[in-house]
């Protein structure tokens, strides 16, 4: 049998997190021909099919999910291994991976890495923007070495600290019938504003999934008149007149230059943080170590 090929491997590993070879392709700058190429030898070298294809996409055979299982753990030893020799390298040399959320990097995630990369001239910053399952995944993979996600995600198996308050707000114009109450700047809960017709957020992030949940508690069905797929979408929506919307307090600065009315949510469940998370198995670079000391103190 011919030896590991990490490249390969990744490229399984990334076809198994995507559930699809055009979507892993795009995502490690192939063409999709290729990967699809490396895993028909591969699985002609094995004698086992490690995907079923279809046009839904690729999943995993039982096969294969014990491939990819010892394909993660290989590609973890081996990023864990490139994390140990930076201290042993001369000079500021390094990288530092980060897997973020749109909304970690829509707080104060980027100026802290403005002033990072200014004291740190010669690490290489490699920042992915994904969603959170994506994130932890990477981490999974050892392709990152700090993720940022929201905590209402199953965060159970890394190492995490608290990053940043991310609470959720409820927006809304100056002539809702709203406004008055939100014009107050106090507190109001889910429960005197969901009866309103809302600008919903695109389907399985981690606020409609919130959104959601808390709506599933109190018997209510929310009513979107309009659905967007980004926050700056939303917040011009809301500002339009086509209901009330709700935020992340991270994407705060979204409301700037309009005349958008916001207020926190008062319910437990709307106080949320985003946290950065890292394998605790995983060795602390220099860099990694200077990353999150600094996050600490600003």
């Amino acid at each position: 049998m011919q030896p590991f090929d990490p490249v390969t491997a990744r490229l399984v590993v990334a076809v198994s997190r995507y559930g699809s070879i055009g979507r892993a392709a795009e995502h490690e700058n192939i063409a999709p021909s290729a990967v699809s190429r490396r895993i028909s030898e591969l699985e002609a070298r094995l004698g086992v099919a490690l995907f079923d294809r279809s046009l839904q996409g690729a999943r995993l055979t039982p096969a294969g999910e014990v491939y990819v299982s010892g394909c993660r753990e290989i590609l973890r030893q081996v990023a864990d291994l490139n994390t140990q020799m930076v201290d042993f390298s001369t000079g500021t040399r390094g990288s530092l991976r980060l897997a973020c959320t749109s909304s970690s990097l829509s707080g104060r995630l980027p100026e802290l890495l403005a002033i990072y990369a200014q004291s740190n001239p010669g690490i290489s910053l490699d920042i992915q923007e994904m969603s959170a399952a994506l994130a932890l995944a990477a981490m999974d993979d050892g392709q990152a070495d700090i993720a940022f996600v929201a905590d209402n995600n199953d965060v159970a198996r890394f190492e995490t600290e608290i990053f940043e308050d991310d609470n959720v707000l409820v927006l809304c114009s100056p002539d809702h019938p709203l406004a008055a109450c939100l014009q107050s700047g106090k507190p109001i809960s889910f429960d005197t504003v969901a009866e309103y017709e809302m600008v919903g957020i695109h389907q399985s992030g981690a606020l409609d999934r919130l959104l959601n949940e808390a709506a599933a508690r109190s018997g209510r069905a929310l009513g979107e008149r309009v659905r967007v797929e980004t926050f700056p979408s939303l917040v011009r929506m809301v500002e339009a007149g086509f209901g009330i919307g709700f935020l992340r307090s991270t994407s705060l600065h979204l409301l700037a230059g309009t005349d958008v009315i916001s207020v926190r949510l008062s319910d437990e469940w709307a106080s949320r943080k985003l946290l950065s998370v890292r394998r605790g198995s995983s060795p602390l670079s220099r860099p990694i170590r200077e990353f999150l000391a600094l996050a600490r103190t600003r």
